[in-house]
């Protein structure tokens, strides 16, 4: 597949006094989302979405500017052009503060968008392969900031393949605390033969080869199966469930998951399935609650 031919973003990779010319491309790739348009519920005509001003009706796209209420119904104009004259070339370059181990992030801090970094134009190929090379030898990350859609973002940079990937993270203040949850979390005094249980589960139901490939949206599939049914003029038939699972006490549902996973292992067919209940399910503290987490022993 040829890359595209447009960039998200084109500046620097800078480290110390070297700066690699580079071009970014967004990884992630939405062409595959269904979108759904808001329709009246009367006629099915679409929603339209007009900007209007209460003095002087609707306008178009070239008479709207940007502001900022500086005080109530009091706005200065920011125009982009003036935003530029404040930034200088670094506010155009992916600055890297230092090097971290490739697993210092937890990924709860990561903000679900992916670039592609490429080196842009061949003086910078050489920089950029020292560099992509170097962090793969030391095993480690790049973390930086850059200025992209009008706002500074931390971003981890790494190598991947020949490449280097960059992908945006979230500021620390920005992620709530897990302290203020983990409190919610009963500590459970787990009995032997259930631990040992559930790792043999586990075991069972390792991946050997994982694929991620394989895992397709079927939500987006389902949907525009919908879709055709509805243009067809089709009837849109209720999808069976399968059958509800039969309840059982936590030891039943590991031992006969442990068989069902073991036999799926084996290539035999599996035996229906089962669902684990609490034998004493015990009440969580209230929501906001500064308690220390609750200890409930083994039965």
């Amino acid at each position: 597949m040829a890359v595209p031919a447009r960039t998200s973003w084109k500046g620097f990779l800078k480290l110390s006094l070297i700066s690699v010319p580079v071009k970014a491309f967004t990884a992630n790739d939405t062409s595959g989302e269904i979108h759904l348009n808001q329709l009246h519920k009367g006629c099915n005509s679409r929603i339209k979405y007009q900007k209007v001003c209460p003095a002087h009706g609707e306008l178009s796209a070239e008479n709207i500017v940007s502001g900022y209420e500086h005080q109530k119904d009091q706005y200065v104009v920011i125009d982009p052009d003036e935003v530029d004259k404040l930034r200088t070339k670094s506010d155009r370059a992916v600055s890297i503060d230092g090097f971290i181990p490739a697993d210092a992030i937890d990924e709860m801090y990561f903000a679900g968008k992916t670039w592609y970094l490429l080196p842009d134009g061949i003086a910078g190929e050489r920089p950029y392969a020292l560099l992509q090379q170097g962090m793969l030898d030391n095993q480690v990350c790049a973390i930086a900031q850059v200025v992209m859609s009008g706002k500074e973002q931390l971003v981890l940079v790494r190598p991947h393949g020949r490449m280097l990937v960059m992908t945006g993270l979230y500021y620390k203040k920005r992620v709530r605390a897990a302290d203020d949850f983990e409190s919610e979390v009963a500590e459970i005094a787990l009995k032997p033969e259930e631990k040992a249980l559930t790792n043999t589960l586990i075991g069972a139901t390792k991946i050997g080869q994982f694929d991620l490939g394989k895992y397709q949206d079927t939500y987006v599939d389902k949907l525009g199966q919908l879709i055709r049914l509805k243009v067809e003029g089709k009837e849109v038939v209720q999808a069976q469930d399968h059958e509800e699972p039969k309840i059982l006490n936590l030891m039943d549902a590991l031992k006969k998951s442990v068989a069902e996973a073991q036999a799926r292992a084996a290539g035999l067919p599996a035996q229906p399935a089962v669902e684990a209940v609490a034998e004493e399910p015990k009440m969580a503290p209230s929501a906001g609650s500064k308690k220390g987490p609750r200890k409930v022993e083994g039965g």
